[in-house]
C-alpha cells in the first residue's frame, strides 16, 4: 500500500509516451489534414481566390502544404520539434503567398495544442509555445505594416470605424483568440491526463489496501479457528486419554471403575464432537444470517459452562475447586467465550503437564473487568512445556479485548494463569437493559 513517502510529486509528473494506437492515429490525422489542405488548394486555385492576391504554381503550393502537415504524424512523440518546424514552415509559406491560409492555420493550431498536451518538460512546453506565438504576432505586425504602407481601397466599407483600424483590430483579436485557444486547450488536455493518472494511482492504492485488509482478515480468521480447535481438541482429548489409561489399568481388577472411566471417555467425546460441530457450523453459516439459540450455545460456551468444565476435569483425576467472587452480571458473549477458553486451556495444561493434585478456578466480577484465574499445586512449569501454542493462544485471545494476561510459576509451587478482561460500563448497561 502506498504511503506519503512514496507518493509522487504530481507537479513534476510527466505524461507517458504515446502508445502504438495513438501513433497510428497521429499518422492518420496528418494524412487527413494533408488531403484536406490539398483539396482546399485545388479549389482556391480553381476559383482564383488567393489569400494574398496571387500565388506560386500549384505544385509548389502542394509541397508547402505537405511540409506543413506531414510533421503532425509525430505531434505526440516530438511535440516541441513539430511545433518549431510547423511554425517556421507556416511563416515561410506565407512569405511565398500560397493560395490558402485556412488549413495552414489548422496545422499550426494542432501543433501548438499538441505541445501543450504532450510535452514532457513543462518549462520547455511553455516557453516554446510562447516563442512561437510571439513570432506569429511579429509576423502579423510585419503584415499589418505592409498593409498600411500600401493602402487598399475599401469600396464596400459602411461601418462606423475606419476601414484600416477595423482591419487591424480584426486581425489582432482573431489571432489572439486563435493562439490563446490553442494554448489553453493544450494545457487543459495535459491537466486532464495528469488527473486521470492520479485517479488511477489512487484506485490502485485502494485496491492494494483492500487486498491487504482481506489477507489480514483471512489470517486473523485462520488464527482464531486454530485457537478454537486447539482449545477444544486439546482439552477433551487429554481427558479421554487419561480416562482411557485408567480404564486399561483397572479393567481386569475393578470393572465398575473401568466402566466409569469409559463412560467419562464417552461423555467427553460427545462434548468434543458437539463443540466441533458448533465451530464447523459457524464456518459454514451465512455471515448475514442470525445465529439461533442452539447454535450460540454450541459454538460459544461461556461462564455458565465453567462449573461443567470443572466437573469434567475432575473426572480426569484432578481435584478442581470452582468459585465465583463479586456480584455476577451478564458480560458480552465474546468476553465470556474468551474466559471459558482461557480456563479450558489452563486446565488442559494442568492435566497434561503439571502432575498436580488440585487446581482452583476463580471468576472475579470487578467494577470494570472480569478476571479469570487458574492455579494448581503441580511442578510449576507444566504450562511452559510442549509446543507453547496454549499460552500463545491465550495471550492472543486476551489481546483482542485489550485485556491483561499473566502466566508463570508461583513462589509456593504450582502455576498461575490469570486473565483480566475489560467489561466497560456501557456494555453492562446495554446487556442488562430490559
Amino acid at each position: 500500500m502506498g504511503t506519503a513517502e512514496d507518493e509522487p510529486d504530481w507537479s513534476e509528473w510527466q505524461r507517458p509516451a504515446p502508445g502504438v494506437r495513438q501513433r497510428r492515429h497521429d499518422i492518420l490525422l496528418a494524412l487527413l489534414v494533408l488531403l484536406t489542405s490539398a483539396g482546399m488548394l485545388v479549389l482556391v486555385n480553381s476559383m482564383g481566390a488567393y489569400a494574398f492576391g496571387s500565388a506560386p504554381a500549384l505544385t509548389e503550393q502542394l509541397l508547402w502544404t505537405a511540409a506543413l502537415t506531414l510533421p503532425l504524424a509525430l505531434r505526440r512523440r516530438f511535440p516541441l520539434v513539430v511545433l518549431a518546424v510547423v511554425g517556421a514552415v507556416f511563416i515561410a509559406a506565407q512569405v511565398r503567398r500560397i493560395g490558402d491560409g485556412f488549413m495552414p492555420s489548422v496545422a499550426l493550431f494542432l501543433a501548438i495544442y499538441s505541445a501543450g498536451a504532450w510535452a514532457r518538460n513543462r518549462r520547455w512546453a511553455r516557453w516554446t509555445r510562447i516563442a512561437v506565438i510571439v513570432a506569429m504576432f511579429a509576423w502579423l505586425a510585419v503584415g499589418l505594416v505592409w498593409f498600411l504602407v500600401e493602402p487598399t481601397p475599401f469600396p464596400g466599407a459602411r461601418g462606423p470605424l475606419d476601414p484600416v483600424l477595423a482591419t487591424v483590430l480584426y486581425q489582432v483579436v482573431f489571432n489572439l483568440m486563435f493562439f490563446l485557444a490553442a494554448y489553453f486547450f493544450g494545457d487543459l488536455a495535459w491537466r486532464s491526463a495528469r488527473g486521470r493518472a492520479e485517479l488511477t494511482r489512487r484506485a490502485d492504492q485502494l485496491r492494494a489496501s483492500q487486498e491487504e485488509n482481506a489477507r489480514g482478515a483471512i489470517v486473523a480468521e485462520r488464527i482464531r479457528i486454530a485457537r478454537d480447535l486447539h482449545d477444544v481438541v486439546a482439552h477433551h482429548v487429554s481427558v479421554m486419554g487419561i480416562q482411557a489409561s485408567a480404564a486399561r489399568r483397572v479393567l481386569g481388577t475393578d470393572r465398575e471403575l473401568a466402566a466409569s472411566a469409559l463412560h467419562t471417555v464417552e461423555e467427553t467425546a460427545r462434548t468434543a464432537i458437539s463443540e466441533l460441530r458448533g465451530l464447523l457450523g459457524v464456518l459454514r453459516a451465512d455471515p448475514r444470517s442470525e445465529p439461533g439459540p442452539a447454535d450460540d450455545h454450541q459454538a460459544s460456551p461461556g461462564l455458565a459452562e465453567l462449573p461443567r468444565l470443572a466437573a469434567a476435569t475432575r473426572a480426569a483425576g484432578l481435584e478442581v475447586r470452582y468459585g465465583e467472587y463479586g456480584q455476577p452480571r451478564p458480560v458480552p458473549d465474546s468476553v465470556a467465550l474468551t474466559a471459558y477458553r482461557v480456563a479450558q486451556e489452563a486446565l488442559t495444561n494442568v492435566v497434561k503437564h503439571a502432575r498436580a493434585r488440585t487446581a482452583d478456578v476463580r471468576v472475579r466480577y470487578l467494577d470494570t473487568s472480569l478476571e479469570i484465574e487458574v492455579t494448581d499445586d503441580g511442578r510449576g512449569r507444566g504450562a511452559t512445556s510442549g509446543s507453547g501454542f496454549g499460552l500463545l493462544g491465550m495471550r492472543e485471545r486476551i489481546a483482542v479485548h485489550g485485556g491483561e494476561f499473566e502466566a508463570g510459576p508461583r513462589r509456593d509451587g504450582g502455576f498461575l494463569v490469570r486473565a483480566s478482561l475489560p467489561t466497560p460500563t456501557a456494555d453492562r448497561e446495554e446487556l442488562t437493559r430490559p
